[in-house]
């Protein structure tokens, strides 16, 4: 960057000193200068030519990549979001594969009506040449021809992972693009989003496109990739699920060509601000724990919330619990399955959950008397690694390449970007941003939400742990390439990055305790126990999709379902009157039975799913509150006489661990305007009609005898929205407030509506003794509802 115009400021809040653009520290304070490049959107970056200052804040480095001088300086972020965005928000858990939107770049005086858009966390190569330019990573096409079996392997499971996410959003197609798919080592990235036009992708599609790298694949999967891409060209595999567990089984028959050797250090200081320290870590702090390939490494870190006395007493009860839970856990090669492993570390969570709400109770702590913790986790199994975690504690995965955040903080601006409201560099600005959406201890362990992810580990890198005394302020991203990138070059030990790094968050930040777990991580070949070919793929030898594995459903955590169908549905045609009054005739003479029988039928089934712990679960990174330590299996008392159902969450555990509101269709699904509303907990139900829409799909048409209440979540997003627009005038900021609060209304006594099987079973109590006031309209014995058309009827 030769423009002299185009100084960097200081990423430090309390300098944001201008520099030279070649300056690799500020001059004034010594603070590593953060070079964020953008990638911009939109056809007005077309007027630029290259090295221009725009807005005098953006420097146009080259195609559509942008320095931003300013990083200190929010950027412009308006209310207004186009359509075409929001999947960026919605999909904003897997920002470490597809980027953020930043804001908005607006032109100079001539330019008014060129709107320009820019993306954070873009695949973009910082060099360390001087006058330093961003860079894109190499296409997969490029880098595929020089991968290594299980890095090839390694890039198919993550988008066969992301198919599911995309899908739901309308966006899936970007998946087929190999110009698109930008590799930094280990971890795929996408440039942009693509929308799913004119049709929805299929899987067929996706094996059509992996086709184009076979002839480069390394020989050892070579015939194990031709026959996956057959079997998806030929509809052998019909879910993302299978194509997820096929390359899980060639993944770890790789993995065993390679070693792995841990080490750990943990390190926690109260800070100079504060007089006691209630965070908590594992393993103790002092010694470096050094573990190989089988002997499986655990680092834990807790930021105690509550005071003295109590936040310190919540996170060393929370390492105690998890320690004996995780010890344990089975680590089976042999008999490995990741699901299985993801919903024990996620049951170890809930349980030290409970733990602390327990005590919580027997100390009669109510409201902001109650202590909690905050949790992050990583738990190694063989070529894995298992990120657990709870509340605003961070995890940051360093490669040579880069640093990533790959948890995202359990916080109201978290939960903003995630429903599609706003923006996050927007959302942060506000003065309720950090407030905790979830923390252990604060609730019983129904309405917990722990996320866990998986990573597979096939080069070296570090995961850093901390509270949030080191990553305020993004000092992270600001010294992660002078304090751990060392530790991958072999030129510092473990122990000395960690006081670096407490020492950093003192000096920088200071407001808080401060706490860190470092988990180092060597790979090594080796060529005695290395596969010359992986076996074939066989789907038959994968557990048959049930109704709990949906075929469309928003997957790390999108809060907001989309409206996006991943299929092509047209509206019933309109028939004649004459015909429709003798359907309903005919259909109506079958009422009694459809009602006598179809609900309890579906009851029985449901319940012996819901008490069976050992049934097939599809891939997720939440728990089902049925999965919790809390819940009782057992649902199958008077089964025979149940009609009606009380909710016992408002949100929904999808498939891949996001949590979504648990939605009323007002009409049949297969309307894309159909109104929505939220069901609160506490909500009486009664079954009135089941249908299936594809085989796949089940949905209950559901009658609302009474409603229940807002949960604590949503009152606490719409709380703090409130708190925002009260603190202006009345204007904009306000309306919009308004708007959020009735994007779902609350179901009513006497809406009719349809909801997914899978979408309510873990969310409801079937040993309903409601009382009068809670069988509400029900309480009478109800119409033939069962003779209205199913959303799948012809």
């Amino acid at each position: 960057m030769d423009n002299p115009a185009a100084t960097l400021q200081c990423p430090n809040y309390r300098c944001q000193a201008a520099n030279p653009p070649v300056n690799k520290f500020c001059q004034n304070c010594r603070t590593p200068l953060k070079r964020r490049y953008l990638w911009a959107l939109g056809s007005g970056i077309e007027a630029y030519q290259p090295e221009s200052l725009i807005a005098n804040r953006y420097v146009l480095v080259k195609e559509r990549i942008v320095l931003d001088t300013k990083p200190a300086t929010p950027p412009d972020t308006p209310q207004e979001i186009p359509e075409e965005l929001l999947p960026y928000l919605r999909l904003s858990p897997y920002r470490l594969h597809i980027p953020q939107v930043y804001g908005r770049l607006r032109g100079g005086e001539r330019r008014q009506d060129s709107e320009i858009w820019l993306l954070e966390d873009a695949p973009i190569l910082e060099t360390d040449t001087a006058g330093s330019q961003g860079e894109l990573f190499p296409p997969l096409r490029t880098a595929w021809q020089e991968a290594t079996a299980i890095r090839q392997l390694n890039w198919l499971w993550q988008i066969a992972n992301l198919w599911q996410p995309l899908s739901s959003e309308g966006v899936a197609t970007s998946l087929l693009n190999l110009d698109w798919l930008r590799p930094e080592s280990s971890i795929l990235h996408l440039l942009e989003l693509q929308r799913d036009e004119p049709a929805p992708p299929t899987l067929k599609q996706l094996g059509q496109c992996w086709s184009q790298l076979q002839p480069d694949a390394s020989s050892v999967i070579k015939k194990f990739f031709r026959q996956l891409c057959e079997q998806l060209t030929q509809g052998k595999i019909r879910t993302a699920e299978q194509l997820v567990g096929l390359l899980d089984q060639g993944i770890k028959d790789c993995g065993q060509g390679q070693s792995r050797h841990y080490q750990i250090f943990t390190g926690t200081d109260s800070g100079p601000v504060r007089r006691h320290n209630e965070d908590a870590c594992y393993p103790p702090i002092g010694q470096l724990w050094s573990r190989s390939t089988d002997e499986n490494a655990l680092a834990i870190v807790c930021d105690g919330i509550g005071g003295h006395e109590g936040g310190e007493v919540a996170s060393g009860l929370a390492i105690n619990v998890l320690r004996e839970q995780v010890e344990r856990l089975h680590f089976d090669r042999d008999h490995w399955h990741p699901t299985h492993l993801t919903l024990q570390l996620e049951q170890a969570a809930c349980a030290a959950n409970d733990a602390i709400s327990q005590q919580n109770d027997s100390e009669h702590r109510s409201e902001r008397q109650r202590m909690g913790t905050t949790l992050v986790m990583a738990q190694t199994s063989a070529h894995e690694i298992y990120i657990t975690h709870v509340g605003d504690s961070r995890v940051y995965w360093v490669t040579r390449q880069g640093c990533h955040q790959i948890t995202q903080d359990d916080d109201l601006a978290s939960r903003e970007v995630r429903l599609g409201y706003t923006l996050y560099r927007y959302a942060v600005q506000q003065p309720t941003s950090g407030s905790l959406i979830q923390a252990l201890g604060m609730a019983s362990s129904t309405t917990l939400h722990p996320t866990t992810q998986r990573f597979i580990l096939d080069e070296d890198s570090v995961f850093l742990l901390c509270s949030d005394g080191l990553s305020d302020h993004d000092r992270v991203e600001q010294y992660w390439q002078t304090e751990i990138l060392p530790i991958l070059d072999g030129q510092r030990d473990v122990p000395t990055a960690a006081d670096h790094l407490i020492e950093i968050a003192n000096r920088q930040n200071g407001h808080d305790n401060v706490t860190l777990a470092l988990v180092y991580c060597q790979v090594t070949a080796s060529a005695d126990t290395a596969p010359t070919e992986l076996a074939p793929p066989q789907p038959e030898s994968l557990p048959m999709p049930t109704t709990e594995t949906p075929s469309e459903t928003p997957t790390t955590t999108t809060i907001v379902p989309s409206h996006t169908k991943t299929k092509l549905l047209t509206r019933p045609k309109r028939r004649p009157w004459g015909l429709m009054v003798a359907i309903v005739v005919l259909l109506v003479v079958g009422a009694g039975l459809a009602y006598l029988l179809l609900p309890r039928r579906w009851l029985q089934g449901f319940v012996r799913q819901s008490s069976n712990s050992d049934a097939p679960v599809s891939v997720s990174v939440t728990p089902s509150p049925t999965a919790s330590p809390t819940s009782s299996p057992e649902r199958t008392s008077s089964v025979e006489n149940l009609t009606l159902m009380r909710v016992t969450r408002s949100t929904v555990t999808n498939a891949q661990g996001q949590d979504v509101p648990l939605l009323l269709r007002l009409q049949p699904p297969e309307e894309n305007t159909s109104p929505i509303r939220l069901v609160p907990r506490g909500s009486v139900l009664q079954v009135i009609n089941q249908s299936s829409a594809s085989g796949e799909e089940d949905w209950l048409k559901l009658r609302v005898c009474s409603a229940g209440t807002e949960s604590a979540e949503t009152q606490a997003v719409q709380t703090a929205v409130e708190e925002s627009a009260d603190s202006t005038p009345e204007s904009s900021t306000q309306s919009d407030a308004k708007r959020r609060r009735n994007i779902y209304p609350l179901v009513e006594p006497g809406d009719r509506g349809w909801i997914k099987v899978v979408n309510i079973r873990s969310n409801v109590d079937l040993n309903v003794k409601a009382t009068l006031e809670q069988k509400g309209v029900c309480a009478t014995t109800p119409q033939s509802e069962a003779s209205t058309p199913s959303p799948s009827s012809p």
